[in-house]
């Protein structure tokens, strides 16, 4: 009689500062049979530390996790070359953060506000060898490489560090906690903010929060 066997598991490290999300996250996974949430945790760090002890198949990392900047987490674990997919959970939809995010290595990419299901969809594609986007940003609009002239974004002129610090200054976040964020120096940082506010011919942060308002990427209220 040949043996039956059991169905393979893949495991799951939950990240999101938010103690509700991380739990209906879980709920969500214990659902499915294939599914198995090995660890939950609000830290960045601790997350990091996670993946690289347990090598989940797939971790769900909120974007903005405190301590460690997400997007370095990435970064990490491509460098050290684990195996562990990751799905980055945002809920800003702007074409830069999107293409930052994929440049970075990350497997999936989905908006807090999607449907269940998607998170679903995600995990089997990425299991399968794919990428995942959120179908509400319409991914040949990100990619789309229009030949029309006209002024550029001037998002598109940051690089992806001056973005990062860019993302995390107009969160309210201080010099010295980005830096801890990104693992750079304090006055690596003061470079970056003082590039990426030249670029974009914005001179202060209450002007930086008011251009990441203008443009949606943060709530006014």
């Amino acid at each position: 009689m040949v043996p039956i066997r059991e169905p393979k598991r893949y495991s799951i490290l939950l990240a999101d500062d938010l103690t509700l999300v991380r739990e209906g996250l879980a709920a969500l996974c214990d659902t499915q049979p294939h599914l198995k949430v090995i660890g939950q945790c609000s830290e960045g760090a601790v997350a990091l530390r996670t993946i690289e002890a347990e090598r989940p198949d797939i971790a769900v990392l909120d974007l903005n996790l405190s301590d460690l900047f997400t997007l370095e987490i990435v970064r990490r674990v491509k460098e050290a070359n684990l195996p562990t997919r990751i799905v980055v959970l945002s809920t800003r939809k702007d074409r830069k953060t999107v293409v930052e995010a994929l440049r970075a290595g990350v497997n999936a990419f989905l908006l807090k506000s999607s449907p269940s299901h998607q998170l679903l969809d995600a995990f089997d594609q990425i299991l399968a060898g794919g990428i995942y986007v959120s179908p509400q940003l319409e991914l040949d609009k990100i990619f789309a490489n229009s030949g029309k002239a006209g002024p550029e974004d001037p998002l598109e002129s940051l690089s992806a560090r001056e973005y990062q610090v860019f993302t995390l200054l107009i969160d309210g976040i201080r010099a010295k906690e980005i830096a801890a964020r990104l693992e750079l120096s304090p006055k690596t940082v003061d470079t970056y903010r003082a590039s990426l506010m030249r670029k974009l011919d914005i001179h202060d942060i209450a002007g930086l929060v008011k251009f990441a308002i203008q443009r949606d990427l943060i709530s006014a209220h």
